[in-house]
C-alpha cells in the first residue's frame, strides 16, 4: 500500500484560500482524469466539501507523487502553488488511512461529531467509481472509512459532541435562544436544493418553521424538494419559487440559508439593504402582511426611517458616495450606524448618527466620511472578527442569514447592515472553536486507532496473497509433472493406486508449504512487512507475470464491489 493524500481544510487554511480553491464538478473530474495520467499515481479520488479539498491516490513514488498531486491541486483549484503550498498537508500510508478515518467520523470536521461527511464520503467513492479512477485500494479504504464513521456514530457518543453544520448554524443564529423557540412561526427561504440544502430545509421543517419557500436554478429539483417537505408531516408550507425571484422574496421572510454551487455571490449587499429597507414601519414580515403595509419592490430604499432609525434619504445619499468613491454600496452607511466607541467623531463631517451636517454637505466632505469611516472599519477589524459577526442581539435581528457555501454565496459585508444577522463558514468555524469537547471523542479515538491498524494488517496481508497464490499454483504444477513422469515409468499402475499416489504427494507439498506461506502472511500483516513477498518471489523464482495476473483477477472478482457499509 502507498497510500497518499494531500489536501487543505479549515483546520490548515483560511477560509479566504478554501473558498478560492474550491473545486467545481468539472474541475474534480479534471483532476482526476489528469492525476490517472501523471505517472506517480495508478489510482485516485478527490473529497471536496465546504471544509476541505482533498486527493487521494495510490502512488508508487512519494516525493514525486507529492510534488505531482500538489501541482495538479493548485492548477485545478485556480490558486497558484507558491500560494497554496503553506496551507497543505501531506499523510502517507497508515497516517493517510488514520487521517481518512478520523475524518469519516467526524473528529476532523470545523463541528466535532457532524454525520454529513459519511454522505460526502460515500460521493468521493462514488465519483472515483464512476469515472473508473478508483481500484481496489481506494475501494477498500473508502468502504471501510464508511464502516468505521458508522462504528463510531453507533459504539459511542460522538453525536453528542457537535452537530450537522445546518444545526449549529441555526443555533449560531438564534444566539441564546432556543432553535425550536427562535423559528416557531418563521418564514425560511433555501437557495439550493442539493444535499446540504436539502438538509436545511429539512432541519427548518422540523423545528417548526411555517413556510419555507426553495429556489434553485433547476425549477424541477426545487419543486421536487419543496413536494417533500410539503409530506414531510411537519405541517410547513413549502412552495418553490424562480431563482429571479429570490430578491422580492427576501422581503417576506425571515431566514435565508443559502448553499449553492454557484462560482460569485447569489445574494449581494444591495440586494439584502434593498429588502430590509421595505420595512418603514420595523415590523416583521407576517405583521406586515396582517397590517395590508407589505410595499412594492424598489431598487433603492425609499425615504422615510429605517429599522435603525436612520433617514433612509441620508442612506441613500451616502450609498451612492461610496459607490462614486468606489466602495462597497453599503459601507458608508452601515460604518456611520455601527462606528466603534473608540472612533473619532469629531474627524467626520457628517457626525457619528449620519444626521447632524449631510444636508448642504458636498461631495467633498461626503468623501471625508468615507475615509473616516474606513479608519473606523480598520480598528474594527482589528478587534477578534467574531465580535463583529454577533453584535445584533437575536431579538433584533429583522433577517438572519445562513451562508453553508463555499464559496460563500451571501457577500459578507452585509453583516454590517443595521437589523441583518450573518453567519457563515467563517463565523461557524470561530464558534466551534470554542465548543466543548465530549467525552466520547476519546472514545472515537480509540475506535480509529483500532481500525486502522487492522486495515493495515489486512492490505498488507492481501499484498502477500497473490505471492502466495502463484506459488501454490506453481507446487500444483510441479505435483501434476511428476505424476505425469510416474505413469510413464510405472504404466502398470491401476487407477486406486495412482490416485494414491498422487494423494500422498500432494500431502507432501501442501505440508511442506503450510508452516512457511501461514507464517509469511502473520509477518507481512505486521508494519514493515511488505518485503516477505519480494523474498518469496525471489526465493522460489517465481514468474513476476503470474503473480500479477493473480493480482488482477483478484481485484476483477464481482464480490469486491459489494458494499455493505456504503452510507445511505
Amino acid at each position: 500500500m502507498s497510500l497518499l493524500v494531500v489536501g487543505l481544510s479549515h483546520r490548515s487554511a483560511p477560509v479566504s484560500v478554501l473558498e478560492r480553491a474550491s473545486l467545481s464538478a468539472d474541475a474534480k473530474t479534471k483532476l482526476l482524469h489528469d492525476t490517472l495520467a501523471a505517472e506517480p499515481a495508478t489510482e485516485a479520488t478527490v473529497l471536496a466539501t465546504c471544509n476541505r479539498i482533498e486527493l487521494y491516490a495510490d502512488v508508487d513514488k512519494f516525493h514525486a507523487g507529492v510534488a505531482e498531486l500538489s501541482t495538479l491541486l493548485a492548477q485545478h483549484s485556480g490558486v497558484a502553488l507558491e500560494e497554496l503550498t503553506p496551507y497543505l498537508y501531506v499523510h502517507y500510508e497508515d497516517r493517510a488511512v488514520h487521517h481518512l478515518f478520523s475524518v469519516a467520523c467526524g473528529l476532523d470536521s470545523m463541528v466535532v461529531g457532524e454525520g454529513q461527511i459519511l454522505g460526502q464520503i460515500k460521493d468521493a467513492l462514488a465519483l472515483g467509481q464512476e469515472l473508473h479512477s478508483a481500484g481496489r485500494l481506494i475501494n477498500d479504504l473508502f468502504q471501510q472509512a464508511l464502516r468505521v464513521g458508522k462504528r463510531a456514530h453507533s459504539e459511542t457518543g460522538i453525536d453528542r459532541a457537535g452537530q450537522s453544520l445546518v444545526t449549529f448554524g441555526l443555533e449560531q443564529l438564534a444566539v441564546r435562544t432556543p432553535v425550536a423557540e427562535w423559528a416557531h412561526g418563521k418564514r425560511a427561504l433555501v437557495i439550493g436544493a442539493g444535499s446540504m440544502s436539502s438538509l436545511a430545509a429539512a432541519t427548518l421543517a422540523r423545528v417548526g418553521v411555517a413556510e419555507i419557500a426553495v429556489a434553485n436554478r433547476t425549477a424541477e429539483r426545487a419543486e421536487r424538494l419543496a413536494e417533500i417537505l410539503v409530506a414531510s408531516g411537519t405541517g410547513v408550507a413549502a412552495h418553490a419559487i424562480p431563482m429571479a425571484e429570490v430578491a422580492d422574496e427576501l422581503t417576506r421572510v425571515d431566514v435565508v440559508v443559502s448553499c449553492t454551487g454557484a462560482t460569485g455571490l447569489v445574494l449581494t449587499a444591495d440586494d439584502v439593504l434593498a429588502a430590509v429597507s421595505w420595512d418603514a414601519g420595523g415590523l416583521a414580515p407576517a405583521e406586515r402582511e396582517e397590517r395590508g403595509s407589505a410595499p412594492e419592490p424598489a431598487p433603492r430604499a425609499p425615504a422615510g426611517p429605517d429599522v435603525a432609525g436612520l433617514d433612509t434619504d441620508v442612506l441613500a445619499r451616502l450609498v451612492a458616495a461610496a459607490e462614486a468613491g468606489g466602495r462597497l454600496a453599503d459601507a458608508g452607511a452601515a460604518r456611520t450606524i455601527s462606528a466603534p466607541a473608540d472612533a473619532d467623531a469629531d474627524g467626520c463631517p457628517v457626525g457619528l448618527d449620519g444626521r447632524s451636517a449631510l444636508t448642504g454637505v458636498d461631495a467633498n466632505s461626503l468623501e471625508l466620511h468615507g475615509t473616516w469611516a474606513d479608519q473606523g472599519e480598520a480598528a474594527a477589524q482589528r478587534q477578534p472578527r467574531r465580535s463583529a459577526r454577533t453584535h445584533t442581539d437575536a431579538t433584533t435581528v429583522r433577517l438572519a442569514l445562513l451562508d453553508l457555501a463555499m464559496p460563500r454565496d451571501i457577500d459578507a459585508a452585509v453583516h454590517r447592515i443595521p437589523g441583518v444577522r450573518l453567519v457563515d463558514i467563517e463565523s461557524l468555524a470561530e464558534a466551534s472553536a470554542d465548543a466543548p469537547m465530549a467525552a466520547d471523542v476519546d472514545a472515537v479515538r480509540g475506535i480509529v486507532a483500532q481500525e486502522v491498524a487492522a486495515f493495515g494488517a489486512a492490505q498488507r496481508a492481501a499484498h502477500i496473497t497473490p505471492t502466495v497464490v502463484a506459488l501454490r499454483a506453481m507446487a500444483a504444477e510441479v505435483v501434476a509433472m511428476e505424476v505425469a513422469r510416474l505413469d510413464g515409468r510405472l504404466p502398470d499402475l491401476d487407477e486406486r493406486q495412482r490416485a494414491e499416489v498422487t494423494q500422498t504427494v500432494r500431502r507432501v507439498v501442501d505440508k511442506l508449504l503450510h508452516a512457511p506461506t501461514v507464517r509469511v502472511k502473520q509477518l507481512a500483516s505486521e508494519p514493515g512487512g511488505a518485503g516477505y513477498a519480494d523474498a518469496l518471489r525471489e526465493l522460489f523464482d517465481l514468474d513476476p507475470q503470474t503473480v500479477a495476473s493473480v493480482s488482477r483477477a483478484d481485484a476483477a472478482d464481482p464480490k469486491n464491489d459489494d458494499d455493505p457499509g456504503r452510507a445511505s
